[in-house]
């Protein structure tokens, strides 16, 4: 790529925030028994109204306090095993987005599902940062899948069937974390997931460092090729065989310089899934990288992601 068309892609996707990118695994590999549990945290809740709860969670592994807003489902207190479904936002929203944006609340208002949707940090990229290979806060796919996930069970009426989708920052999370092997069925839309593809690290550096006040991009990942091996862990298309048996859909739209490298990296993605014989619906689209796009691409893989977990 030219300099000049180099400098203008990563001038955009600063401007949209679709690579604002974070997170590595403290522990990538260690099994499960040798990582230390997290003590219950403490949370204040309020009731917005019948169906919006807003939870404010003291995070451990996030050292801070951090908020999560619910959909109930109608009687959400006659039964404790209610189907979940996690949104992911994007890189320079927040637990709000997803309400505020689009019209989840009324998509869901006739299907039993538990809508949970996390703030996952302004380039917070769903995983626990590297920090100089030190490790520690903010260790964001640590709190989702660790600390929030079991509070969800214990206290919240949730159950073990998950579905979870993501926008721009949030399709890498939602890809990441189906990795973990703890859902039925994964969404992205404009996702970032393959963020070693030509042009995406200096995307990643950029934004990180411009569009979130300064942090200081190595933080995140360490460098793209002396860190090669973190980077890996949390790219999508190199994870792609980790996918197996989850019912999934990619969607990317063509239009801006924003959405045309998402549309390039989603198509490698599936092309990845493809060698791999790993199913996988599809839909590329002319389109920006907008919540007008997201919106409906939720509503297309909607049916999927509610038969995925059982909700009706």
């Amino acid at each position: 790529m030219r300099p000049r068309l180099r400098g203008c892609l990563v001038g955009a996707l600063i401007a949209a925030g679709l690579f604002v990118l974070g997170v590595v695994a403290l522990w990538p590999d260690a099994p499960e028994r040798e990582r230390p549990k997290p003590s219950a945290p403490a949370v204040e809740e309020r009731r917005l109204d019948e169906r919006r709860m807003e939870l404010a969670i003291r995070s451990e592994a996030l050292g801070a306090t951090t908020k999560v807003r619910l959909l109930l489902p109608r009687g959400w207190e006659s039964r404790t095993d209610w189907p979940v479904l996690l949104l992911l936002h994007g890189g320079l929203d927040d637990h709000t987005s997803w309400t505020a944006k689009t019209d989840v609340e009324a998509l869901t208002r006739d299907t039993g599902v538990l809508v949970v949707m996390p703030d996952g940090g302004r380039c917070g990229s769903y995983s626990d940062w590297w920090n100089g290979g030190e490790g520690g806060p903010p260790r964001w796919e640590s709190y989702h899948l660790k600390e929030l996930l079991p509070l969800l069970e214990s206290r919240y009426r949730a159950g073990g069937r998950r579905a979870v989708a993501g926008y721009s920052m949030g399709g890498q999370g939602a890809m990441l974390y189906a990795a973990k092997g703890r859902f039925e069925a994964a969404a992205s839309f404009s996702g970032a997931v393959h963020i070693l593809a030509p042009g995406v690290p200096q995307a990643v550096m950029a934004g990180t460092t411009i569009g979130c006040f300064g942090t200081d991009w190595k933080r995140v990942w360490g460098d793209p090729e002396a860190q090669r091996d973190v980077w890996r862990a949390h790219n999508p298309y190199d994870q792609a065989d980790r996918l197996e048996g989850v019912r999934l859909y990619v969607a990317a739209g063509e239009g801006d310089l924003v959405e045309d490298l998402a549309n390039r990296a989603a198509r490698a993605f599936i092309g990845r899934l493809k060698e791999l014989n790993i199913p996988v619906r599809t839909h590329f689209y002319r389109g920006g990288h907008n919540h007008t796009y997201w919106q409906r691409e939720l509503h297309r893989a909607y049916p999927m992601l509610m038969a995925a977990i059982g909700a009706r």
